[in-house]
């Protein structure tokens, strides 16, 4: 690995170079391991410590199969796919791994007593497998998390609807927290040139999953002068949606639980702010059975003080349980309720008269199809987008990042040096960084 590093930090990026280097039989990675799934029984989700669980060991590189890519990986980020792995919740990722294991021949590689983890990186390609032509040995890429076959008619319009549609580094494994990665060579992008490797690897799941949710025709489709309310708009996901609303020139209601948030969504430039902390909102009683509506009126009357009036386009959902209430509540009548993800709880409950009788919609959106993750990649390759890279930890540091996020004791993004000796490495376009250094480092060490 020594020398694969050495090669990278030397800047040569010739294919001859990266195609003649030895690849080494074993590999460090972040993993969790099969024989410790019940580790956490009896423990509330919130007393769950990634720390226990997620391990860095020596594993064997696996065999590369026809259309892969090996990547030396730079630099990956955690997002709460990982948290949710590390705890064994909602289910052991372990089922999914023997699941995609019993398709094939190959995909019995990826049935293993450990999974590795992590569905960002940022690196240099390896190796290619047969059939690969677009990607060659060398080449700077960043990787988004869409692993498909393709087999079936069902994907061919929109990959994300493929029946054996996987999310890379959670539903497979060889994932990019690691020294090594394996993807589908049609998960790889070029990497943004005036970005530092953890800057690179931050964006790619967020960013392409707040792009299809907010911005593609598959999601909400915003538009100009929409009003939108993002939960958590300061958080890994929010930060990218609070940044294309206005990008768009919608006007985002931006949700935060604290000042110091706050601030950082004002220095995004969003002008309308709730602290749900401050205002101390209650959606449910304290054994957490019950809502309270008289709370879902007062964020709607908190968000028409701030609008002048007006109820929201769109709610850009992902809090799940304990937010989804309130979000059907304040959606406008005709808007839309466009969710992802349940990180307090996938049980959602809302008052269906307000949103059958105010023909309201409620959208499901989940990461993004292969030509949305490249729209999303190229905003940020372009300086529309920029990453929300808050704290970057070492591999071996890897279970206090994860808590981190677990905790929501973070902002923005928490990235991973994983081959790096240390942060700030890999920009080769120091002119074009130039223009947005203040954009890249608006969430550092916040």
């Amino acid at each position: 690995m020594d020398q694969i590093r050495d090669a990278i930090l030397s800047g040569d990026r010739t294919e001859e170079t990266y195609a003649n280097l030895s690849i080494p039989q074993t590999y460090r990675a972040v993993t969790v391991h099969k024989d410790e799934v019940d580790m956490f029984e009896g423990l509330a989700s919130r007393d769950k410590d990634p720390r226990k669980s997620l391990h860095v060991d020596d594993v064997p590189v696996p065999e590369l199969a026809p259309g892969e890519a090996l990547v030396a990986v730079m630099a990956s980020a955690i997002n709460y796919n990982t948290v949710w792995t590390s705890i064994f919740e909602p289910v052991s990722t372990f089922g999914f791994l023997e699941r995609y294991g019993r398709t094939s021949e190959y995909a019995k590689r990826h049935d293993l007593p450990y999974h590795v983890v992590g569905s960002d990186l940022a690196g240099v390609v390896l190796r290619t497998g047969p059939g690969v032509g677009k990607w060659k040995p060398g080449q700077e890429v960043v990787a988004h998390c869409l692993s498909v076959e393709l087999e079936d008619a069902d994907g061919h319009n929109d990959t994300m609807l493929d029946p054996q549609q996987r999310i890379w580094g959670f539903e497979t494994n060889f994932g990019g927290l690691a020294e090594l990665a394996i993807v589908k060579a049609n998960q790889l992008m070029p990497k943004p040139t005036h970005l530092s490797w953890e800057e690179a690897a931050s964006p790619g799941l967020v960013n392409s999953t707040a792009y299809r949710q907010l911005i593609s025709k598959n999601g909400a489709a915003l538009k100009l002068g929409d009003r939108v309310l993002i939960w958590g708009a300061s958080g890994g996901l929010g930060s990218y949606a609070t940044q294309m609303a206005l990008a768009a020139g919608a006007t985002p209601i931006c949700v935060v639980s604290s000042p110091e948030k706050a601030q950082i969504c004002r220095d995004m430039g969003a002008e309308l702010i709730i602290d749900r902390n401050a205002e101390g909102y209650r959606f449910w009683n304290d054994d957490n059975t019950a809502q309270d509506p008289k709370e879902w009126q007062r964020l709607g009357k908190k968000i028409r003080e701030l609008t002048g009036g007006h109820d929201v386009d769109i709610v850009f959902e992902h809090p799940g349980r304990e937010t989804f209430g309130a979000s059907v509540y304040v959606a406008r009548k005709g808007g839309t309720i466009v969710t992802c993800a349940s990180t307090s709880g996938y049980m959602h409950e809302y008052d269906n008269r307000y949103l059958w009788m105010n023909l309201k919609n409620i959208l499901s959106s989940h990461f993004a199809n292969y030509r949305e993750a490249w729209e999303a990649n190229a905003l940020i390759d372009r300086g529309l987008i920029h990453p929300t890279l808050s704290k970057t930890y070492t591999m071996d540091e890897v279970g206090q990042a994860a808590l981190d996020v677990h905790k929501n004791a973070h902002q923005g993004k928490v990235g991973v040096l994983t081959l790096s000796p240390e942060p700030g490495l890999g920009v080769s376009d120091p002119e074009k960084r130039a223009r947005f250094e203040t954009e890249i480092n608006r969430f550092r060490d916040a």
